[in-house]
């Protein structure tokens, strides 16, 4: 029974070891992709889009439904108001959490001047972190 218990210690001790090894090679990764737990890390407004917004919104822009209800972000008019989208990944909205926490002041304009000049947006009057400090709670 001893040797039982011990060779599930050792293979739980090498499943940790080999979940931290591969951790810290996709904190390495070289797209800036990686997220702790706590704080989103990219900087860049399509990384943040490709690695937090497209699986539910679409690659495309064109949005979804099935355990929620995912709007088109493509040709959508409602991002001509830069405060509501804003507002939107601050606060959350329905299926929508809040990402208040996880992105900073820099991150959500990158993010949502990104959404309001790609797919078919055309919006180029940017959105800054003024904007953000004041959808913020």
């Amino acid at each position: 029974m001893t040797s039982i218990v011990q060779d599930r210690w050792r293979r739980a001790l090498a499943a940790c070891l080999l979940t931290m090894s591969a951790s810290t090679a996709i904190a390495q990764s070289p797209d800036g992709s990686f997220s702790n737990p706590t704080r989103f890390m990219p900087r860049d407004g399509e990384v943040i889009y490709r690695t937090s917004c497209q699986a539910c919104h679409m690659s495309a822009g064109e949005g979804a439904s099935g355990a929620g209800v995912y709007p088109a972000l493509a040709k959508n008019s409602k991002l001509q108001a830069r405060r509501y989208p804003v507002y939107i990944v601050v606060n959350g909205s329905k299926a929508m959490p809040p990402f208040r926490n996880l992105l900073d002041d820099e991150q959500v304009p990158a993010v949502v001047n990104y959404m309001r000049t790609h797919f078919g947006n055309g919006y180029r009057d940017t959105v800054s972190a003024s904007d953000v400090k004041s959808a913020r709670p």
